[in-house]
């Protein structure tokens, strides 16, 4: 696959992402992942240390799912929104006509019902891309966090 041609697919699959976590449509999130995925919110210290430790972990579909699940009827937390701003993404390596893997940097900024906006998480996203269906999913997405701790409880996705 070209290059021109894989970056379109991640970053169209990249603002779904931003939009389904923006517009509260948890329950659309797991459908951007494959059957088999591995999904991680980890601090830069622990990735760049090869460490496994992170925030959130689950390698499957059924584990966002669950997260979702728990969110929706389980998890007690202060309403809040999220707004994702992503930078321009690069391929890392589009050699295999079946998976991309990219890199983006992200801000995210919640605004909490009650006070004002502020700059919750930064970071990167470290992802590898399944092309092989009619939409690119991700087949595994890491969210390297440039800070050790968020802080508060992390609810909703990254």
């Amino acid at each position: 696959m070209d290059e021109r041609s894989a970056l379109y697919q991640v970053e169209r699959l990249l603002t779904a992402y931003a939009r389904c976590l923006d517009q509260d449509r948890l329950e659309e999130w797991p459908a951007l992942f494959t059957d088999s995925c591995f999904y991680q919110v980890i601090s830069a210290a622990n990735f760049d240390r090869g460490l496994p430790m992170g925030l959130i972990y689950a390698d499957s579909k059924g584990m966002l799912r669950d997260r979702v699940v728990a969110l929706r009827q389980a998890n007690i937390y202060e309403p809040q929104r999220y707004r994702h701003l992503i930078s321009s993404t690069v391929v890392l390596d589009a050699s295999r006509p079946s998976a991309v893997q990219a890199e983006s940097h992200f801000l995210v900024v919640r605004s909490m019902q009650a006070g004002p906006s502020e700059v919750f998480a930064v970071g990167r996203y470290c992802d590898v891309i399944d092309l092989t269906g009619p939409k690119a999913q991700f087949r595994e997405k890491r969210v390297v966090l440039d800070n050790d701790q968020v802080d508060t409880l992390l609810a909703i996705p990254l």
